[in-house]
Parts: structure tokens; sequence; C-alpha cells
């Protein structure tokens, strides 16, 4: 007999359908699924459906395209409707003729009035209030709506085209597993009227977190997902499992992937790993392109801008526009999110931006403010340098911090690399009598399984 979707799974769901509603009971009763400590929802609507296929379309067929200098010609109207329509932006009193004398926003506004930054004409219906610790430790409240967030998918989607991989949906498959490392976190199951009632899991690879540790591996190869998401630190435990499946693609959203990292994992897995430049504030940005599949008058190692309607700055300290190729705080205008339009809104993440004809792309992406660090003769040596030295490491994450004496302390999440050979590339940087500790510490320590790369006291 056919399972009926529920009157509780509809409300969760409302475009589930018989083979959804079966999908997501597979998937919550499974005798080896963790215990979900959320109930999994899609709220995605007709309208949010037909949205969200027209945004895959323009994805597709209106790439981001401007040149150095220049601005897209979508950027005018959207400026208006921000002066006109969110009370943040009227705090800027009259709007400016010149688009690069708008003043820029961070972090620290959002968090303060995170509901100032909603259009007074946007409908609260639906609305999504999304809490988020990000990669600096300081929470913030992303408000979205709920058809945004299936906008994510097609996002993914264009990111795995470019090296040339698909991702399809259907009720006879789970297409995506997101996969944390974490003390706590939401867990749940859900399927994606998007992809046609695909399923979607997101679990803690936490072995506290399961009835046995060993259900991780069996309900994963039950699931066989077609692509995995994920940081870093949870890809190099999924790693440890014995699965005997294997899927399309890896998509590192968050945290420093180092290049040795992604080879050893790609090795692994026997399958591409994409490294995705993404904000909770913005949704995916940029994917890392290699060499292999960039065309030959592409740079290597480029990060590709993904969204049509997200125009991308490069800023130095002062907010003036960085000459193409120097590098700054990357700042973004424009977004998917209608709860959340952003202008000029300042990162804290940096790269150097640079053009092929009328391509923008991020080179250099460093993901945190440059630090920099002192020798004992007071020497500076660069982060940027400290990361070129230890990138062939297979290092799933680590943090380096100079006190006020000089002295550096790093800490390493599992380092399949010898500790020794770290001390001595760092050594080889800052001299052989530099005061330095070097700890191994776990993931499941860390509050949300995050460290901040690069501190100094020093600065």
């Amino acid at each position: 007999m056919k399972s009926q979707p529920s009157r509780e799974a509809i409300g969760r769901i409302p475009l589930i359908t018989d083979a959804g509603q079966q999908r997501l009971v597979w998937l919550t009763e499974h005798p080896h699924a963790p215990r979900y400590t959320h109930p999994g929802y899609n709220r995605l609507t007709a309208e949010g459906l037909r949205r969200t296929r027209a945004f895959a379309d323009e994805i597709k067929f209106s790439p981001p395209r401007w040149g150095s200098g220049q601005t897209p010609i979508w950027l005018d109207d959207f400026v208006e409707r921000c002066f006109r329509d969110v009370p943040f932006y009227h705090g800027y009193g009259d709007r400016p003729t010149n688009f690069f004398d708008v003043p820029t926003c961070d972090r620290s506004d959002l968090g303060r009035a995170p509901w100032a930054f909603v259009p007074d004409t946007q409908s609260l219906d639906d609305l999504i209030v999304y809490n988020t610790s990000g990669t600096t430790g300081h929470p913030l409240d992303i408000l979205t709506h709920a058809d945004t967030l299936a906008m994510y998918v097609p996002l993914l989607q264009a990111a795995l085209a470019l090296h040339n991989l698909t991702l399809e949906g259907g009720a006879d498959r789970v297409a995506l597993a997101y996969v944390g490392f974490q003390k706590t976190t939401y867990t749940y199951a859900t399927v994606m009227p998007l992809l046609d009632q695909a399923g979607f899991v997101k679990i803690n690879l936490n072995p506290d977190e399961w009835r046995d540790s060993a259900d991780r591996a069996k309900f994963l190869d039950d699931c066989n997902p077609l692509v995995y998401t994920g940081t870093p630190v949870a890809f190099a435990e999924l790693a440890k499992l014995p699965l005997t499946t294997r899927p399309r693609a890896l998509a590192s959203t968050s945290m420093t992937l180092t290049p040795a990292l992604a080879q050893s994992l790609e090795t692994h897995f026997g399958c591409p790993v994409l490294d995705m430049y993404s904000l909770n504030e913005s949704g995916m940005v940029s994917v890392k392109v290699s060499s292999v599949m960039s065309s030959d008058d592409v740079p290597p190692s480029t990060f590709h801008l993904l969204q049509p309607h997200l125009y991308v700055e490069v800023l130095d300290s002062e907010g003036q526009p960085c000459a193409s190729g120097e590098h700054g705080e990357i700042t973004l205008t424009g977004g998917f999110n209608p709860c959340l339009p952003l202008l000029r809104y300042r990162t804290g993440d940096y790269a150097a931006l640079e053009f092929i004809g009328q391509q923008p792309i991020l080179m250099g992406l460093e993901g945190r403010p440059p630090i920099v660090f002192r020798t004992r003769a007071g020497q500076p040596i660069n982060n940027i340098d400290i990361s070129i030295a230890l990138r062939h490491l297979p290092i799933a994450q680590y943090a380096l911090h100079q006190s006020a004496d000089g002295a550096l302390r790093m800490k390493v999440h599992d380092a399949s690399a010898a500790l020794e050979e770290i001390r001595l590339l760092l050594l080889a940087l800052f001299g052989a009598h530099q005061a330095l500790t070097i700890e191994e510490t776990k993931a499941l320590d860390l509050p949300g399984g995050k460290l901040i790369q690069y501190t100094s006291d020093l600065q």
C-alpha cells in the first residue's frame, strides 16, 4: 500500500507527494538513521518553485558579467529600491549620484538590527530566522524566506556544471547529504520538491549522536547521496568511515580548504572536491575552478562568480575600489534573499578581483582579514606566506596565534601530516629560535567546530 502524505508532513513540506512521503519515511525510520534533533522542513511553495526554476535559468543564461571599473546594468534600479524601501538604508539620507559614494556596511550593522534590512514592501509571511555563529564565533540572525532557501540548489548545480557534473532529482534517491562534525547541531531529514522529491539529510558525524557509531557508514551507504556538502573538518571525518559507496562530488562550503586536503579527499573518494565561497548573508558567491577545468586564457585556481544579481567589489581599508589584481575586502551588493538586500556589504573576507574580458573572477581568496606576524627580529610574515608554506599538507583545520610576547601557538585538527613537519616549516619562516607550541585539537571540543585561522596580539 502506498504511503500517503500525512497532514503533519504536508504542513512541513507543502509540495510533498506520495513518492516524497515514502522517501521521507525511509529516511526517518531507517534502522541505522541518526537521532534527528529537528523536524525536517521544506516550505517551498508553488510560486517559489516557479521563481526558483526561473532563477536557475537566469544563472545558466545570464552569468555575472561586467568589466573593470564598470557596474552591471541591473545595479541602478537595485540601489534605488534599497534607498526607497529598506529602513537601514534610509539612514544614509539622500542617495548619492555615484554608486561608489554609497556608504559601506558590515556584519556589526546586521548584527545590531537584522530587521532593519527587511524592505518595507516585503511580506513577512513564511519569514524564517536563521541563527549562525559564523566563522568569527559572533552570533548573527539572518532573516530569510522559505522560497529563498531552495535557490541554493541551482547555485550548487551551476558550480557542479563548471566541473562537468550534474545533480538530478527523483524520489528514488538521496540527492544531497550535509555532513557536520560538531558536539551538537541541528540534524534532520526532508525531501526537495525542486529536485522531484529527492531526499536530503543533514547529519552530525559525532558518534554520540548515533545509536551505534557503525551506523554512520551503514546509513550513508544506504543513502548513497549524489553529493556531500560540509566543512573540511567533517570531510576529514567522513574519509575515516568504511564507506563502500562514492559520491559524484564533495562541496566544501565553509572554512579554508587546503589544496593538499582537497587532493587527499579527491583521491580517497574518487571524485572532485568543490571549494565554494559562501556566506550566510549572501549564499554561494563563487566556486574554485582549477587549472584542469579552466580554459587556456583563465588563470589556474580562480573563483568563478555564480550569482547573476550579485555585484562584487574589492575595497581597500579606506573603502576605495582596489585596482584589478590588488587584494582587498570582498564587498557585496545585491543577492537573492528578499529579506536581506545587500548594499556595499563588507564581508570581512579578502581576495583580488580580476577580469577575463567581461568575466569577473576572484583570485587569492583568503577568507579572513590579512594578519601580519613578526619574527623575533621584527621581520613581518604575512599569513598568506604561512598558508603557502603549509598548503601541501593535508590539514583539515588549523589556527595560528601570536601573543604579545611574540610566541606562536598553533592548534591543529586531524593533521595526518606529522606535527614535526609543521614545526619545521614554521621555523623555516620565523627562524630557528622562534618560541612555538603546537597542539592537536578535536573539532568536537570547539564551539560550532570552528577555529579562526590567524590571529595576533601584535596587530
